[in-house]
């Protein structure tokens, strides 16, 4: 079997690198990361060699090639059937991946105003309306998904899903930017955010030095 390679951007910002990079962390399926630097001079060089247009995640399996966070991770859920990385019931399959569908083409506002940042908090942070729309929604999917499906255990769908991995850029940005969760909401974005998969992943990107202004919210922050 070929060794996984996972082409990241930098993990303090990017949030769609942060997607396929857990689930692989999570079920300790071995890759290498090779991390590219975003907005910098060398990203184009960098990425020219793949044939994603110029963004990451890039997932490399011997001679293949796949791109674009949740088409890896649907590639390896077949990849390791192991991990179940869909809910077994049909229902709670259709539902995991219309909420997954759903943050990959949604939440414009939510991600407009906050930006993914695992070194800072920004105490104090009103979002916009368009922005606080989305972080309802974001709240109403996870208290519907944890009620309807969530019995067998902690995550969204009881065991850990895919579903786990696109939600878990927002979760960052909920307690990196201090927005009042409910008490299913805060259960969940604690168990999410405390497993040992993304603690390692935000001590690597509060470790890095880089700083991309476009990626850094124009509110007063301090460390995490």
């Amino acid at each position: 079997m070929t060794e996984l390679t996972l082409v990241i951007g930098n993990q303090n910002y990017s949030s769609w690198s942060l997607r396929p990079w857990l689930f692989l962390a999570h079920h300790a399926i071995p890759f290498k990361t090779k991390k590219v630097s975003l907005f910098s001079d060398s990203m184009e060089r960098d990425l020219a060699v793949h044939f994603s247009d110029n963004k990451v995640p890039v997932l490399i399996d011997g001679d293949l090639e796949v791109w674009d966070s949740l088409a890896i991770l649907e590639y390896l859920v077949e990849r390791f059937p192991e991990t179940r990385g869909w809910p077994e019931e049909r229902s709670a399959r259709a539902v995991a991946r219309s909420v997954c569908a759903e943050m990959h083409s949604g939440f414009f506002g939510l991600r407009g105003e906050l930006p993914m940042n695992c070194r800072r908090r920004f105490p104090g942070f009103e979002p916009g309306p368009e922005a606080q729309r989305d972080i309802d929604r974001v709240l109403g999917l996870w208290q519907f998904c944890r009620e309807r499906y969530g019995a067998s255990g902690p995550w969204l769908f009881g065991e850990f899903s895919a579903a786990d991995c696109m939600y878990a850029p927002v979760v960052m940005r909920l307690l990196s930017y201090e927005i009042p969760l409910d008490a299913v909401s805060t259960v969940y974005a604690r168990t999410l955010f405390e497993s040992p998969a993304m603690q390692q992943w935000v001590k690597a990107g509060a470790g890095e030095a880089e700083v991309i202004d476009e990626d850094e919210a124009d509110w007063p922050s301090v460390p995490f």
